[in-house]
């Protein structure tokens, strides 16, 4: 059994996601948003991201963190709260010995969808189709790192099972371990 949490890091809303892989299956344990108060300073942002994050780690024990990478977009002052959220989650894991491993978008999209230019809609259909969810997780946040989890769980038994959802397959949740 292995336990991956995938994080959609921001420093208003950090989405966190929780999936179990064992028995060659993908189960969601756990999702939600870490929120944070906008009026709050961001020192005082941070901290509180650290500490939810540290006890969430603590709580569900997982083998690794994926965290999905920064991109560079036109408003620098976003980017750069993402990347202090980011810098915070490494460091909660860091301190937990547990450890980080960061993919872009287009390496989530092409792992849970099959194509890089998936529409973020595709993905949180593909995330509940391969948790054998009845919904779309909510809220969006959680839906994009339980995506991030997925994408770290990947391996060629992932694809497989990626690809007969694709089709309507019943086997959609075979992953290999």
């Amino acid at each position: 059994m292995r336990v991956v949490m995938g994080i959609d890091p921001g420093t208003a809303n950090l989405g966190f996601g929780v999936v179990r892989i064992e028995g060659g299956h993908m189960v969601a344990l756990d999702g939600g948003v870490i929120e944070t108060a906008s009026s709050d300073p961001i020192e005082k942002r941070l901290s509180e991201i650290h500490s939810a994050l540290s006890r969430l780690i603590k709580w569900h024990q997982p083998v690794a963190l994926a965290i999905e990478d920064l991109y560079f977009g036109k408003n620098v002052g976003s980017a750069m709260k993402v990347g202090q959220a980011s810098g915070v989650t490494m460091l909660a894991a860091a301190q937990c010995e547990v450890p980080c491993f960061t993919y872009t978008p287009q390496a989530i999209k092409t792992s849970v969808c099959g194509s890089g230019n998936a529409a973020k809609r595709q993905v949180q259909k593909m995330v509940a189709t391969l948790l054998n969810l009845n919904e779309v997780p909510q809220p969006d946040h959680a839906a994009d790192a339980l995506a991030v989890a997925i994408c770290h769980g990947g391996t060629a038994g992932h694809r497989d099972a990626t690809e007969a959802a694709l089709a309507g397959s019943a086997q959609a949740m075979r992953v290999a371990s």
